[in-house]
């Protein structure tokens, strides 16, 4: 369930990269400030927009896939609410020099995301390697009639 929901997470956000890629303004200037929204310059279009939704596709693909990297999507996990705290922090203390708007839209609505999706993908990559071994043991192999461990209590 986890991993589908830090899969949608991924949808939407990608899909916001790509209506601002296309041209779309809404929301821009308040997330990557208003000089990058009004120039848009290639590398920033090519790379920040386009770029970040590429990742994020593969990022869905990867949330919904069945794999053994755990520690990957533990590690995109911890990196967006890092994120996101530190990015709360600097605009909290005034260490980033920002205008109004866009302090007001991160606090409220993009470092929020943030670690929204910092937490879906802990969630979704949370599994021991105790509960792995346990789902595998019991759901992956068919057990002959007779077999030892059918004789266990449960």
């Amino acid at each position: 369930m986890w991993g589908k929901l830090a899969a949608c997470w991924c949808a939407l956000f990608g899909a916001l990269h790509v209506y601002w890629a296309l041209g779309g303004g809404i929301g821009l200037a308040a997330s990557a400030g208003p000089d990058l929204a009004a120039g848009r310059p290639l590398l920033f279009v090519l790379f920040g927009l386009w770029g970040v939704a590429v990742l994020l596709a593969a990022g869905a693909a990867f949330c919904l896939l069945r794999h053994p990297w755990q520690r990957v999507g533990q590690f995109v996990g911890a990196i967006l609410v890092a994120r996101a705290v530190l990015v709360e922090i600097t605009l909290l203390t005034g260490i980033a020099d920002v205008g109004a708007d866009e302090r007001f839209w991160s606090l409220v609505l993009w470092n929020p995301w943030f670690l929204l999706g910092g937490v879906l993908w802990l969630l979704a990559f949370n599994r021991s390697p105790r509960r792995r071994r346990r789902a595998r043991a019991g759901g992956g192999r068919r057990r002959r009639a007779g077999s030892r461990s059918s004789d266990r209590p449960r």
